[in-house]
């Protein structure tokens, strides 16, 4: 058998070995091959031997292109992956977004869409948002002056947006349309692009995000939430009732859904007015 060289000789694969600078290769656990190589080779730096030692030694190198796996066994495995996530989704009992909305989850009865109904929500949302902001307690006398009270803007910033706001009273500041303008309720379900809230004259309402600028209130002190027990049907305090600080929320910025607010780091933009 033979082999066409660079020169377009024919030479026998069993021949010997070329000589390098006069010197015939050894192999041997004193002189072992891929070192020697290396820094007679290859490297073309002053130092051989330190770019072995930096370079080489005690690290796998791969020789050749590792095999890629094929785009359709890709596709196999994340549809067969897909599968079990639903099957294990399906024997757990948790019900998709179609699936939720065949059966009417999201919808409430007439005898449902009362405002005090939801005022428990409410409730737990204050002290909810008292512990998320870490809320000083009320003092025991008003003397003093309330916004020494007040907590860090910086810090509270980054929580609110990406806080739940389920049980929050939203109020529309400005809009495009201006049927929607000073419209308020407790949200009761908020999605991507909308908030739904029950309002005061026990109406459901679906206020769009976009083009919408909303205006809500956090307790000014650390408010208790009512535990089940405690719950009247007699009207419990709104956090409008209470010593509270406003915010504005762009509706623009904000048309994303509760839980990917939680995990996505916001940027800075600056204000758009409608």
């Amino acid at each position: 058998m033979s082999y066409r060289a660079a020169n377009n000789e024919r030479k026998d694969i069993y021949s010997e070995l070329p000589l390098i600078k006069n010197e015939r290769l050894k192999f041997d656990g004193l002189t072992p091959f891929i070192p020697t190589y290396v820094k007679r080779s290859v490297t073309r730096s002053s130092d051989p031997a330190q770019a072995y030692a930096s370079r080489v030694e005690g690290r796998q190198i791969l020789l050749d292109n590792p095999a890629r796996e094929s785009k359709s066994k890709k596709a196999r495995e994340e549809k067969r992956a897909e599968r079990a996530s639903e099957r294990s989704r399906k024997a757990s009992g948790i019900l998709s977004k179609e699936e939720g909305r065949q059966k009417g989850l999201w919808k409430l009865r007439k005898e449902e869409t009362k405002f005090h109904l939801f005022l428990p929500l409410h409730s737990l949302w204050l002290g909810y948002m008292s512990e998320l902001l870490s809320l000083s307690s009320r003092p025991a006398t008003t003397i003093g002056d309330p916004v020494v009270a007040m907590p860090s803007a910086a810090g509270i910033h980054a929580k609110l947006i990406k806080a739940d706001f389920h049980g929050a009273i939203v109020t529309v500041r400005q809009s495009k349309n201006p049927c929607l303008v000073g419209l308020s309720g407790i949200v009761v379900h908020e999605t991507e692009n909308a908030f739904k809230v029950i309002t005061r004259k026990d109406q459901l309402k679906l206020i769009p995000k976009s083009n919408s600028v909303f205006v809500f209130a956090v307790p000014l002190y650390a408010t208790a939430a009512l535990s089940p027990l405690s719950w009247s049907p007699s009207p419990c305090p709104t956090v409008l009732d209470l010593p509270h600080i406003e915010f504005e929320l762009y509706g623009n910025h904000f048309c994303f859904r509760s839980a990917e607010r939680a995990g996505r780091k916001f940027k800075h933009k600056e204000t758009i007015e409608l």
